[in-house]
């Protein structure tokens, strides 16, 4: 490492703001939160907690925990329960039928109640008028039963306790359709509420239902979902705009709201959903067979050539024996024709055009196969940091802290430019992750934008490097000494600059790639417009190869007619109009 070049790039830190969020005003907090939320002990500190919260309203989403949801939900019940003058049991009705907003349900009350009613079971008074004897006929199982034991919904037809709980604790367990339970009767659409469900069935029964009541109040609400991270029993209420969807969970998982995948700013969603399947789909298995592999002529299995001779022989039962280069019978073959390791026949078939396609082909599945393993072991590459990151992250707050507070002498609230380091780390590596998904996609004719985003990547991933080994490996020796060292300022105040310069080249990296690279673009403008008041005029009304390109499909053909499928980079024939691996349609 060049440590003057690293101290010259750490004094530019000095006109940073310290306090500014990691990537502009309008996120206004890392990945990781706020300063004040590091040394938070989520597991006793309650007010830490609620100080976390309160500071992410006033970003773009609060995290809730099982106690705010079910607060908010019985607010939400009885709010709609008081204006409309209705049962709490008839409240969590339409409230659920109308996901939980209720603004919607006061606008369609006061619209039409009695539609509201009719459609959701909320009768006014009862369509069976029982007869006023003793015993009462069960609608179920037809038998009698005195008076106090048959039970009605608000329709009134009767049935006895035994049949209702039989039919109640099978719709609870059949799972959350037990929320839109009607009365037993076929002909009847009358609502069963949640007060009656309690008085007929067990207890156990009973905390099925109101669990599946609380889940309802998160994954029918618009605005709230759960954190995706396994065992996770946290949820989120999004309460931001539409430009920053990233969410961080008390659990330190991050993810993106719109598409509940891992956080990937400042990558969009569509590109995120292409990247994902591309790495989970067979289309490179298929490019790998073709580029590494060619059909046996008699059985047509592939065959992967493992030795430097040409002459192949297929595996039992085929056993055929052909020559590797032009797939002839090997008995046509010998000295004549070239003998082990070369084939006239070949060559000069080739002359005459015989294998241009074919070859062609292979070819280009090939540096496509080439083109994603670049991006894909680099995007790999770094996950694998990024969570050995976190990892060091943890132990550098749980045990290193406190030893190095201990031989320096210092305490830890003056050691935390560490712990902020090591959180820039963790958050450039995940950025600098989705850049290579972002690469990969970078259409590639645009070579201006392409040469400025590997300008932009290459600079942000070099002073990533120069602060990730400055953190990892100079921090070492500061562990393993025995006392205070005059060092460790010099190393404060290095690690401190890193930090902040590599937070300035990532913050010029991200609002880029979500400007979408719209300074080339401005550029271009600029020098066009130049040239049409001051230059040539020659391409104007020119008959150029390129001006033949009409929309966007012709990108991904080449000069033989073939084309890439954008989807999962599958070569096609250039009559075909679907993809032959994943069947998307040419576009």
């Amino acid at each position: 490492m060049d440590s003057e070049d690293d101290m010259h790039d750490a004094n530019d830190v000095e006109s940073m703001d310290d306090d500014e969020g990691f990537y502009s005003d309008e996120m206004g907090m890392d990945y990781y939160g706020s300063d004040d939320d590091v040394d938070v002990d989520f597991g006793e500190d309650n007010e830490g907690i609620k100080r976390i919260e309160a500071s992410r309203a006033e970003n773009n989403f609060i995290i809730l925990e099982e106690s705010d949801i079910k607060q908010r939900q019985e607010e939400d019940i009885t709010s709609v329960s008081t204006v409309l003058s209705i049962s709490r049991a008839a409240s969590s009705i339409l409230l659920r039928y109308y996901n939980w907003s209720v603004s919607e349900v006061h606008e369609a009350w006061f619209a039409d109640e009695d539609k509201v009613r009719k459609t959701f079971g909320l009768l006014k008074k009862p369509v069976v008028q029982l007869p006023s004897s003793r015993e009462l006929t069960c609608g179920i199982c037809f038998e009698a039963f005195h008076r106090g034991s048959i039970r009605s919904a608000a329709c009134g037809h009767p049935f006895c306790c035994a049949c209702w709980e039989g039919y109640i604790r099978t719709s609870i367990s059949d799972g959350p359709g037990c929320l839109i339970l009607r009365c037993p009767d076929p002909s009847c659409g009358a609502a069963v509420g949640q007060d009656m469900i309690a008085m007929l069935v067990s207890d156990e029964d009973n905390r099925k239902y109101s669990r599946y009541l609380l889940r309802s109040y998160i994954e029918d609400n618009k605005k709230t979902k759960w954190c995706p991270a396994p065992g996770c029993e946290y949820a989120v209420n999004f309460v931001g705009d539409d430009e920053n969807y990233d969410v961080s969970c008390l659990c330190s998982y991050g993810f993106c709201w719109n598409c509940t995948e891992e956080a990937h700013r400042p990558v969009d969603c569509s590109t995120v959903s292409k990247w994902i399947m591309k790495n989970s789909a067979e289309s490179e298995n298929m490019n790998w067979i073709l580029a590494n592999s060619k059909p046996c002529p008699k059985c047509k299995r592939p065959i992967e050539k493992n030795q430097g001779c040409m002459h192949m022989t297929c595996t039992p039962p085929c056993k055929f024996e052909f020559c590797w280069l032009c797939l002839g019978a090997w008995s046509d073959h010998g000295e004549r024709t070239g003998g082990f390791y070369a084939c006239n026949r070949y060559e000069a078939a080739k002359q005459e055009g015989v294998y241009d396609e074919t070859e062609r082909r292979r070819e280009m599945a090939k540096n496509s196969l080439e083109r994603y393993t670049h991006y894909y072991e680099r995007w790999a590459s770094n996950q694998l940091s990024r969570q050995k990151a976190l990892a060091d992250l943890h132990q550098m707050r749980t045990v290193h802290m406190e030893k190095l507070s201990d031989i320096q002498r210092e305490p830890e609230s003056q050691l935390k430019f560490i712990t902020d380091a090591w959180q820039q780390i963790v958050e450039c590596r995940r950025v600098l992750k989705w850049t290579y998904a972002y690469g990969y996609y970078l259409p590639e004719h645009e070579h201006a934008k392409r040469q400025f985003f590997e300008y932009l990547q290459g600079e942000a991933e070099s002073g990533l490097e120069r602060l990730h080994q400055c953190a990892e490996k100079e921090l070492q020796q500061f562990l393993s000494a025995d006392g205070p060292s005059k060092e460790f300022i010099d190393f404060h105040t290095k690690l401190a600059g890193l930090t902040g310069v590599t937070k300035n080249y990532f913050e010029n990296l991200v609002s880029a790639l979500e400007n979408g690279l719209s300074d080339v673009d401005s550029q271009a403008a600029c020098s066009g417009s130049s040239s049409k008041n001051g230059g040539s005029s020659k391409a104007k009304g020119g008959k150029g190869k390129g001006t033949s390109r009409v929309g966007g499909s012709s990108k991904n053909v080449d000069s033989t007619g073939m084309w890439t499928c954008e989807y999962c980079t599958y070569a096609n024939s250039k009559h075909s109009t679907t993809c032959h691996m994943c069947h998307h349609q040419r576009r």
